[in-house]
C-alpha cells in the first residue's frame, strides 16, 4: 500500500469502529442538565394538583345485592314475552329466549331496571333534573344511567346494584328505591294465567252479586205482598190451626143443640153459641181463603193484615203461591251457591297470583356509605405531578433539539411559517368588508 493512502485507510478504520451513544442516554443526559427546571415543575405541578383534587366532590357508592326467583316452564316464557311488551322489545324473541334456556329472571330484572319507566320514577321522586343540573329527562336518564352499575354473577345469578352520588344518604336512598320501583313495575305488568283468572272472577263476582242483591229483593217483595215467608210451615200451621177451629165448631154446634132443646131459641144463652159458631166459621173462611188469581195486596188490606196477628196464609192460595215463592227461592239459593264458589275461586286465585308473581328477594339492603369510592386523592396528585413532569420534559427534548436543527433546514423553515401564520391567525382583529 501507498505511504500517501495510509492515513485515508487508518481514518477509514476508525469511522468503522466508531459507535455513537444511545438517543435515550443522549436525552436522559439532556434531562439532568436541567434536573433544576424539572424539580420547580414537579413542585408547581403537585401544588396545582393537590389543589385540583381537593376540589373535586366526593363521591359515595351504594350497593344492593338481590336473589331474582327461579323461573321455569311457560310461566318464565310469558313473563318474559310480558317484560319484552313493557319494555318496547321484540316479544317473540323474548319469549324464544325464555323458553330456550334461563331459569331465573336475572336478566329480565336487569332490563326492568334499566328500563325508561324506572328511570322516569327515579327522576321524579329525587328531582335529578335539578340535582344533575340538566333540562331535558332524556339527559337526566342518561346521567342516572352512567351513575348506576347492575352486574349479575354469572355462577350464582345474584344481582349487585351500585348507585353512585356525591351524598351518601341519597345515594342510599336511590339504591333503594331502585328496588321499590323494581317490585312495582313487575306487579303492574304481571300478565299470568292466574292474574287473568283473578280478573275474570273479580268481574264474574260483581255481576252475580248484583243478581243475588235483586234476587233477594224480589223474594222479600214477593214475601211482604202475600205473607209468604215459609209456604210449608205457614201451610203446616194453617191446617192445625183449622183443625183446632173446626174441632172447637163441632163442640160449639152440639153445644147449641143442646142449649136450644133445652131453653128455646130465643134465650140469651142459645144467642151466644150461636154467635160463637159464626166467628168459628169465619174464622175457617180466612183459612181457607179464596180460589180468585193472585193480586197485589192493597193498602187496607196490608194494613188490616198488620193489625190481625191472627191472620193466616190462605190454604186455597197455597198452590197459586207454591210456584212463584219456589221460583224466587230456588233463583236466591242458586245465586247464592255461586257468590259462595266464586267467592272461594277468587281467594284461591288471588293465592296463585302471589305465587306466580316474582317477588325481589334482597340479600343484602343498601346502606349508608361510610367511605368515598372516588377520587382517590394521593392517586390523581402523583399521577397529575408525573404528568406534568412528563411534559416539561418533553419540552426540554423539544427544544434542545429544536435548536440543533439547522436554520437553512426545510423543514425548520416550513415549521417557523406555519407558527408565524397561525400566530396572525390568533392576534390579527376581524374586520368587516364596509359596503362601498
Amino acid at each position: 500500500m501507498p505511504v500517501e493512502n495510509q492515513p485515508i485507510a487508518i481514518l477509514e478504520e476508525e469511522m468503522a469502529n466508531y459507535r455513537p451513544a444511545p438517543n435515550w442516554l443522549y436525552n436522559l443526559r439532556l434531562l439532568w442538565e436541567h434536573r433544576r427546571i424539572l424539580s420547580y415543575v414537579a413542585g408547581i405541578a403537585f401544588v396545582l394538583s393537590a389543589v385540583l383534587v381537593c376540589v373535586i366532590p366526593k363521591t359515595y357508592v351504594s350497593q344492593a345485592r338481590l336473589m331474582p326467583p327461579e323461573m321455569g316452564g311457560s310461566n318464565s316464557a310469558i313473563f318474559s314475552a310480558l317484560a319484552g311488551k313493557a319494555l318496547g322489545n321484540d316479544v317473540l324473541g323474548g319469549l324464544a329466549a325464555s323458553l330456550m334456556g334461563g331459569h331465573n329472571s336475572g336478566a329480565l330484572f336487569m332490563d326492568l331496571l334499566r328500563s325508561r319507566s324506572v328511570a322516569d320514577r327515579m327522576i321524579d321522586r329525587f328531582d335529578l333534573l335539578k340535582v344533575y343540573h340538566k333540562r331535558y329527562r332524556v339527559d337526566a336518564a342518561k346521567a342516572l344511567a352512567r351513575r348506576t352499575n347492575i352486574l349479575q354473577d354469572k355462577k350464582s345469578g345474584v344481582l349487585t346494584l351500585s348507585v353512585k352520588d356525591t351524598d351518601p344518604k341519597r345515594a342510599r336512598d336511590m339504591a333503594q328505591a331502585y328496588l321499590e320501583e323494581l317490585n312495582t313495575l313487575v306487579l303492574r305488568t304481571n300478565n299470568s294465567s292466574a292474574r287473568q283468572e283473578r280478573l275474570f272472577i273479580e268481574k264474574r263476582l260483581q255481576s252475580v252479586k248484583g243478581d243475588l242483591e235483586r234476587a233477594q229483593e224480589a223474594m222479600s217483595e214477593f214475601s211482604s205482598t202475600h205473607s209468604a215467608i215459609d209456604l210449608r210451615e205457614q201451610a203446616r200451621a194453617t191446617v192445625e190451626s183449622e183443625a183446632k177451629v173446626q174441632g172447637e165448631m163441632i163442640v160449639a154446634q152440639a153445644e147449641l143443640e143442646s142449649l136450644r132443646q133445652i131453653y128455646g131459641d130465643a134465650n140469651v144463652r142459645v144467642r151466644g153459641a150461636e154467635a160463637r159458631i159464626g166467628e168459628l166459621k169465619h174464622e175457617l173462611g180466612k183459612m181457607e181463603g179464596s180460589s180468585a188469581p193472585l193480586a197485589t195486596t192493597g193498602k187496607d188490606e196490608e194494613a188490616e193484615q198488620k193489625q190481625d196477628p191472627s191472620s193466616y196464609l190462605p190454604l186455597r192460595q197455597v198452590p197459586r203461591l207454591a210456584v212463584p215463592w219456589a221460583n224466587l227461592y230456588r233463583e236466591v239459593h242458586v245465586q247464592e251457591t255461586v257468590y259462595d264458589l266464586l267467592t272461594q275461586q277468587y281467594e284461591m286465585s288471588r293465592i296463585q297470583e302471589a305465587k306466580d308473581v316474582p317477588a325481589v328477594s334482597v340479600i343484602d339492603a343498601p346502606v349508608i356509605p361510610e367511605k368515598k369510592s372516588f377520587p382517590p386523592r394521593a392517586i390523581l396528585a402523583l399521577a397529575l405531578t408525573m404528568v406534568g413532569v412528563f411534559a416539561a420534559s418533553v419540552v426540554v427534548i423539544g427544544s434542545h433539539h429544536w435548536q440543533a436543527i439547522d436554520p437553512a433546514d426545510p423543514r425548520r423553515a416550513f415549521a417557523q411559517e406555519v407558527f408565524e401564520t397561525v400566530r396572525g391567525w390568533r392576534w390579527v382583529p376581524r374586520t368587516r368588508g364596509v359596503a362601498s
